[in-house]
């Protein structure tokens, strides 16, 4: 494997799986409006098709240009896949690699040096050692995987996904520890539900996550949208950092917006929604803003 002259995943917001033992929909995936593409060996490919699988993901990767980012979800490295799966990437140009069901002992095998990983925390121990994942060298992500952490966790799913809330807010909190750019959240499972997937998505965006997974290519574009700022954030954090930026001039540390304070970590928090521009061309969010972000 090598790495990309930007291997940074900063600023994706969706990263779309795709089964690798299907070349057509791997394909699809990477000319879709997914930021980033995650070619599946593991869930997505049953035992007997693991071989092939490898053999279309190279296929496939190695022909097809496109600017979405380039990921493949290996096997978990404590099966009898994942160590195969990895010798079989080594020559193919990637953004990053997901590592499933990931704990201090399975990303302990890995070198500290190589293509950046995805950690995907989706059992209990995972997420109970989030943080020390998140310091490994390699990883550049934190993933929340819901389906085998609410498995064992015996969650109950609910409408509002509060079930969900510990899980993602301590990979918020572990990923910003860790100084590593804001976690993925869970697939959302029913994809034509379009204003539900908006609505989660919203949600996981004001508590700190900074994209999500999706598993069909009609997600990429809403997720995009979710997480990307609105045209009215936009304009008020310009106003937030012309009138902070004014007051500093002016030799104080305050100032007042649309009868708002602002401070230095309003402030900060403005410039870092104007620094990120979004990729691949997604235009902001037009629905209502939230000027409530900035504070």
């Amino acid at each position: 494997m090598s790495i990309r002259a930007d291997k940074s995943l900063d600023g994706v917001r969706s990263l779309l799986f795709a089964p690798g033992d299907d070349a057509h929909k791997l394909e699809g995936a990477l000319v879709s409006s997914a930021d980033g593409v995650i070619a599946d060996l593991e869930d997505a490919v049953a035992p007997d098709k693991k071989d092939g699988a490898r053999r279309t993901v190279r296929t496939v990767l190695t022909k097809h240009d496109s600017a979405a980012k380039r990921l493949v979800r290996i096997n978990g490295l404590d099966t009898p896949w994942g160590r195969e799966d990895l010798a079989s990437l080594e020559d193919i140009t990637l953004d990053a690699v997901v590592v499933p069901k990931a704990s201090l002992d399975t990303m302990s095998g890995l070198s500290t040096s190589g293509v950046p990983i995805v950690a995907l925390i989706e059992t209990a121990m995972g997420l109970r050692q989030a943080f020390d994942i998140a310091q490994h060298p390699r990883v550049v992500a934190l993933m929340l995987g819901g389906a085998d952490l609410g498995a064992e966790l015996r969650w109950q799913p609910r409408p509002d996904g509060f079930e969900l809330l510990h899980a993602r807010s301590t990979l918020v909190l572990d990923s910003a520890a860790a100084g590593i750019r804001p976690p993925f959240d869970v697939v959302h499972l029913s994809p034509r539900q379009i204003d539900d997937l908006v609505t989660e998505s919203q949600f996981a965006r004001t508590i700190g996550f900074g994209g999500k997974a999706c598993i069909h290519p009609c997600q990429t574009a809403p997720v995009n949208r979710a997480f990307s700022p609105s045209e009215s954030e936009l304009t008020y954090a310009r106003e937030v950092v012309q009138a902070f930026d004014s007051a500093l001039a002016a030799g104080s540390g305050t100032a007042v917006v649309r009868g708002q304070l602002v401070d230095e970590p309003v402030a900060r928090r403005a410039r870092s929604i104007l620094a990120h521009p979004t990729p691949n061309g997604i235009q902001p969010a037009h629905d209502a803003a939230v000027t409530s972000a900035l504070h």
